[in-house]
């Protein structure tokens, strides 16, 4: 009887420990993301990777809307980073971003505020017929 107790204990922390994935969808294509919402998670983003595989992205989580700039330093591949308000809609795109040359770097500011920024492969969004004032749907 001991022995059953402790294996519907081990059972049910095993399930609770699980990993959540964590998906951002736009009509029937959804992306695994990476939440960053930590300040340090937040400057390190995709910088020193290979690469990012299609159905995956970074989801930047913001406390509050704003106008946040984001820059593609030390990074090794071109991006489409989506901006998205508190709705969850899409407010601004920045399509095919190529990586800052060696020691020029430039922030891109969108002109509307946001309070999450999802980062995906270079034309991903093109691909996905994403646009501005498309819902997104997460959690």
């Amino acid at each position: 009887m001991k022995f059953k107790y402790i294996l519907i204990v081990l059972i049910f922390v095993l399930i609770s420990c699980a990993k959540i994935e964590n998906k951002v969808c736009f009509k029937d294509k959804c992306f695994e993301v990476e939440i960053m919402d930590s300040e340090e998670k937040r400057v390190n983003g995709l910088m020193f990777r290979d690469n990012l595989d299609f159905d995956k992205g970074m989801l930047f989580v913001f406390e509050k809307e704003d106008k946040y700039d984001f820059w593609m330093k030390n990074m090794k591949f071109p991006i489409d980073v989506v901006w998205i308000n508190e709705n969850k809609e899409v407010v601004y795109m920045h399509k095919n971003t190529p990586p800052c040359p060696e020691n020029v770097c430039f922030s891109i500011m969108p002109d509307r505020e946001a309070r999450y920024v999802l980062e995906v492969n270079s034309g991903v969004a093109d691909d996905i017929g994403l646009n501005i004032g498309d819902k997104l749907e997460f959690n």
